[in-house]
């Protein structure tokens, strides 16, 4: 058995040193054999950068690197040509000087071989000069690589002033790709985001976005096919780790890894590298959340005063998820983009999409995240989600109502924008984390049972209130007859009434019968 790749993102690394690579090759061989410019968007850590070394390794002419892929059937000259591979990944880019200095020293590295013109001294004007040099020396075309074009915009995203004199700056550096088109074989570029009214790429008339193209959906990620074909052994060993069945395993890794969609057609990619981590550690944990915090998205979702719960199912047209402007109002794009949010369906007729949670690990993870960055004191003694479970769990209904109004009475300065969102968003976060340890259903608003909460021997009927009495909300149980579809149950019911004051922000009494 190969070794399983964690991070490795040079192509030929994962060839020469025995790690499991999963042959993408034929797809490399159709973007190669185009005289294009490509851009793909996908989130961090799917495989962007791999595609770009794999890239640049075929233009090289490292046949040997592809023997037995699906590539060495398809190729048959295998010529060389110069390549010049820019990566935005290092780099803190805090000003429009550490944009340039990066760009300067990239194409310094190749100016070193194919010589520097003294007379060109911006950044634009050294790499066309380093464009008509490469190819005069070597008498080919030129392939033009960038990787994550987009990190010095998204480390500024919340200073526009900075962020729009980074774009100037790299629409002169990208507009070099139209003056020097005739020199170019393939120029292929990535980033998380998609900035459309930047005009990053206006200049180059041959953009080719393959983002959501059907014959690229599965670029980047691992589809089902790879892993029973590649890594069946590997989910055998975590199996057998785990003590469960092989099948048992598919369908853990199923529900905790995959879900992401890139077309229309809803191909089912898994995140490659919570799964290769999973299969590393032969354990299911957020691995690829834990790589990265949503801390800016999170703070845009809090700013827009998004309701929570529209997370679960969002509708929107293409134009919506295909770029991003700006975020005044719609922090989805980002969402979707960055990976915490991606398709679940399409409806033809209307031509818009349903975006969701991708999987288990984005939807737990972000939620948690969401709620302890909301309000921080909920990872203390008094308010914990696993301890509110027990208590849940095990009948404690003064327990987890005493941990419920510690938490609120805790974390109630720190609440801005309206009560009723803050009560019905903090609601939803916890009762959708409850979920995970009970079946839960969580607050709706047209009229329904706020809240139902069924463990195998207790069943919990929630009715919330703002500015009014809880024994209103108790009565409003009773005499709609909420808990009448659990009357035939052996379960033990519950119901609790919970009024929130919007002037206190604290819940302001309960009561339960």
């Amino acid at each position: 058995m190969k070794k399983i790749p964690i991070g490795i993102q040079a192509f030929s690394s994962l060839i020469k040193e025995g790690f499991v690579y999963l042959d993408k090759s034929d797809m490399i061989y159709n973007l190669a054999n185009n005289k294009a410019c490509y851009f793909l968007s996908r989130p961090r850590r799917f495989g962007k950068s791999l595609t770009l070394s794999t890239l640049h390794e075929y233009f090289d002419g490292q046949k040997d690197l592809f023997k037995g892929l699906k590539i060495e059937k398809l190729e048959t000259k295998w010529e060389k040509y110069p390549v010049l591979h820019f990566d935005f990944n290092s780099g803190t880019y805090n000003s429009v000087e550490d944009v340039q200095s990066r760009i300067s020293y990239m194409i310094s590295q190749y100016e070193k071989i194919f010589g520097k013109d003294e007379a060109a001294k911006q950044n634009s004007e050294r790499f066309e000069s380093l464009i008509n040099s490469t190819a005069a020396q070597t008498g080919k075309e030129v392939v033009v690589l960038v990787d994550e074009y987009d990190k010095p915009l998204l480390n500024n995203i919340d200073n526009k002033e900075l962020q729009n004199k980074i774009r100037s700056e790299l629409k002169a550096f990208y507009s070099v790709l139209k003056t020097c088109d005739k020199q170019i074989k393939m120029a292929f570029i990535t980033g998380v985001t998609k900035f459309s009214k930047v005009s990053l790429f206006s200049d180059v008339n041959n953009l080719t976005d393959i983002s959501q193209e059907r014959e690229f959906s599965t670029l980047c990620g691992i589809t089902e096919k790879e892993i029973h074909e590649q890594l069946d052994d590997y989910v055998q060993q975590m199996a057998d780790t785990n003590g469960i069945s092989k099948d048992e395993c598919y369908k853990e890794l199923k529900k905790w890894y995959e879900g992401y969609h890139f077309s229309k057609d809803v191909v089912d990619i898994y995140n490659p590298f919570g799964l290769m981590k999973a299969l590393y550690h032969k354990d299911f944990n957020e691995y690829w959340f834990e790589s990265g915090t949503p801390t800016f998205l999170v703070k845009e979702i809090q700013k827009n005063n998004m309701k929570l719960s529209n997370l679960d199912r969002v509708e929107c047209d293409e134009n919506d998820i295909s770029k991003i402007d700006n975020f005044a109002g719609n922090p989805v794009p980002l969402l979707f983009q960055s990976g915490y949010l991606t398709i679940k369906g399409y409806d033809k007729f209307f031509k818009t999409y349903i975006l969701g949670m991708p999987n288990q690990e984005i939807s737990e993870a972000f939620t948690k995240f969401i709620l302890n960055f909301n309000f921080p004191k909920t990872g203390t003694e008094d308010f914990s989600i696993t301890n509110f479970a027990r208590d849940v769990i095990k009948g404690d209904y003064k327990g987890f109502m005493k941990r419920l109004t510690a938490m609120f009475a805790d974390n109630s300065y720190q609440i801005v924008g309206e009560a009723e969102l803050y009560f019905q968003n903090v609601t939803y976060l916890i009762f959708k984390l409850l979920g995970f340890y009970t079946e839960a259903e969580r607050t709706t608003s047209d009229g329904r049972i706020d809240a139902v909460v069924k463990t195998p021997q207790y069943i919990y009927v929630f009715e919330f209130k703002l500015d009014k009495p809880a024994k209103e909300a108790l009565e409003q149980i009773n005499s709609k007859e909420y808990t009448l579809p659990f009357n035939a149950g052996e379960r033990k019911l519950f119901k609790i009434g919970v009024s929130f004051s919007s002037e206190t922000r604290k819940i302001a009494e309960w009561v339960a019968e």
